[in-house]
C-alpha cells in the first residue's frame, strides 16, 4: 500500500504577487475604497507568517471574529493567542480602529443633519454599538436640526435612581439647543426598550416641554440594530 503524502498549500508572499494585486499599489492607484477589508488590514499588518501571506492572515482574522466589528471588540490578550499576531501588530490594529472611531465621532468641520431616527442612529451606532458598558448620551441640535454636539451624560445602568433630568439637559441649556435626541446602548445586544427606558423617556419628554427644548426621540442602540421609542409610541 503506497505511503500517504501530505500536500502543503503554498501562498505567495505579497512581493511575489503581480503588482496589480498588491494592496499598497492598489490603494495608490485606485484609492482605499477599492480595497476589501482584508486588503486594508493587510496594509496595517504588513507581513504574514511563513505559512500564509498577510492577506490570508487578514482574511483569517475577519473570519475568526465575524468581521470588522468583532475584530475591533476583540480583547488584546485574546488576540495575542492568534498565530501570526504579536504585540506590535495588535497595537497597530487597535490604534487604527480608534482613529476611525474618533474621526466618525468628531468631524468638527462638518455638522451632520438629523432628519430621521436613522440619521441619529447611523451617527452613533458604530461607536456605541461597541461599548461594553451602558452609556446615556444626548445628540444636541440647533434650530435646523444640525448636530452641535454629542454629549455623554451617564455611564452605567440606566434607571430612575441614576438619571437626573436636570443633569441630562444641562449641556443643552448651556449650548442654547433647540432640540435633542436621547440615546443609550444595550451591551446585551437586544435593543428592546425596557419598562424603565419608557418611564425615563416620559420624564425626559415632560421636562423638555417645560424647558422649551424639543425631545425628538430616544434611541436604544446595539451593535447592528436600534430601536426608536418615538416610532413605537413609547414615552411620547
Amino acid at each position: 500500500m503506497p505511503a500517504e503524502t501530505s500536500v502543503v498549500e503554498y501562498y505567495p508572499t505579497i512581493k511575489e504577487l503581480p503588482e496589480g494585486e498588491r494592496p499598497r499599489e492598489r490603494l495608490e492607484h485606485y484609492g482605499p475604497s477599492a480595497l476589501s477589508s482584508a486588503e486594508l488590514l493587510a496594509i496595517i499588518l504588513r507581513v504574514g507568517t511563513k505559512d500564509e501571506n498577510v492577506i490570508r492572515l487578514a482574511q483569517r482574522l475577519l473570519t475568526t471574529y465575524g468581521g470588522l466589528v468583532g475584530l475591533a471588540q476583540a480583547p488584546f490578550s485574546e488576540m495575542m493567542e492568534i498565530k501570526g499576531l504579536g504585540e506590535a501588530k495588535i497595537t497597530q490594529l487597535k490604534a487604527a480602529f480608534e482613529l476611525g472611531r474618533r474621526l466618525l465621532v468628531a468631524a468638527p468641520h462638518e455638522r451632520p443633519l438629523v432628519k430621521s431616527p436613522a440619521d441619529a442612529a447611523n451617527l452613533l451606532m458604530m461607536e456605541m454599538g461597541l461599548l461594553e458598558q451602558e452609556h446615556l448620551r444626548t445628540v444636541l441640535l440647533d434650530s435646523k436640526n444640525q448636530v452641535l454636539k454629542v454629549h455623554t451624560v451617564y455611564i452605567g445602568s440606566l434607571n430612575t435612581a441614576v438619571v437626573r433630568v436636570g443633569e441630562l439637559f444641562r449641556e443643552a441649556i448651556r449650548l442654547n439647543c433647540a432640540a435633542l435626541i436621547v440615546a443609550h446602548n444595550h451591551p446585551s445586544g437586544d435593543p428592546t426598550p425596557s419598562s424603565e427606558d419608557v418611564y425615563v423617556t416620559r420624564q425626559i419628554v415632560e421636562a423638555g416641554k417645560l424647558l422649551n427644548i424639543d425631545v425628538l426621540d430616544h434611541l436604544v442602540i446595539c451593535q447592528a440594530r436600534w430601536v426608536s421609542l418615538k416610532e413605537r409610541g413609547l414615552g411620547f
